[in-house]
């Protein structure tokens, strides 16, 4: 999931709060849920499918209960988990709350979720939240040295210190930890993060996969 630019790192509470928040987000409102939930996916812009994902019950509103599930659901540890979705929603969650929401503003709202689009990135989504093939391509015509259609580990830092925006250093933990976090999940066995597996995390298809994947290894277990 993305992370908001501005003072984002301030906005990290302690793991120890989680539990606070998971509580907060039963009671938190959730303004016109369904209106909210953006009708079908196919009118989704690419960054709202990708968290759409993290949204359990497809009511437009992702919960730090929710997040903490999806992390569990592609395979992360259970402790790995409950850190991500802490941090996660207390840097995003402020940002994307619509009009009218009643605070403590812990939950993401997948319609706003282009809000919270963070710096230092590749720029494969807009402004909206939208899909951009050129950007997406350039990831790998720039980076991609030992192979044209995939990037090693050392190529993915190379990009991210590429794309450091100088004037926004607290967005560069932001994207060095997004981008390791895709890497450990969706690379091959020869270590490569394919550009059709990099494509399946802007639209949070390859969660799905991961997903569906746990499954079947815990039914033939």
């Amino acid at each position: 999931m993305v992370a908001r630019r501005p003072a984002a790192a301030s906005l990290r509470p302690p793991l120890s709060i989680l539990s606070l928040l998971l509580t907060c987000s039963l009671f938190s409102g959730k303004v016109s849920a369904r209106a909210l939930a953006d009708g079908a996916s196919s009118n989704m812009t690419e960054l709202q499918k990708h968290v759409s994902f993290f949204d359990r019950n497809k009511d437009g509103i992702i919960t730090p209960l929710e997040t903490f599930q999806g992390f569990v659901a592609v395979g992360c540890e259970i402790a790995f988990s409950s850190a991500a979705a802490s941090t996660v929603h207390g840097a995003l969650a402020p940002f994307t709350n619509p009009p009218g929401a009643l605070p403590p503003y812990v939950n993401i709202y997948v319609k706003y979720i282009h809000r919270a689009i963070h710096g230092s990135d590749t720029g494969a989504y807009d402004s909206k939240g939208r899909f951009v093939q050129e950007k997406f391509d350039e990831i790998f015509t720039k980076h991609a040295h030992v192979k044209p259609d995939a990037l090693t580990l050392p190529e993915i830092e190379e990009m991210l210190t590429f794309n450091r925006d100088l004037l926004d250093p607290v967005s560069w933990p932001a994207a060095e930890a997004e981008w390791q976090l895709i890497y450990q999940l969706a690379h091959d066995r020869y270590g490569f993060l394919t550009k059709e597996r990099a494509r399946g995390i802007y639209d949070g298809t390859i969660f799905v996969e991961l997903e569906e994947r746990r499954k079947d290894l815990h039914s033939d277990a």
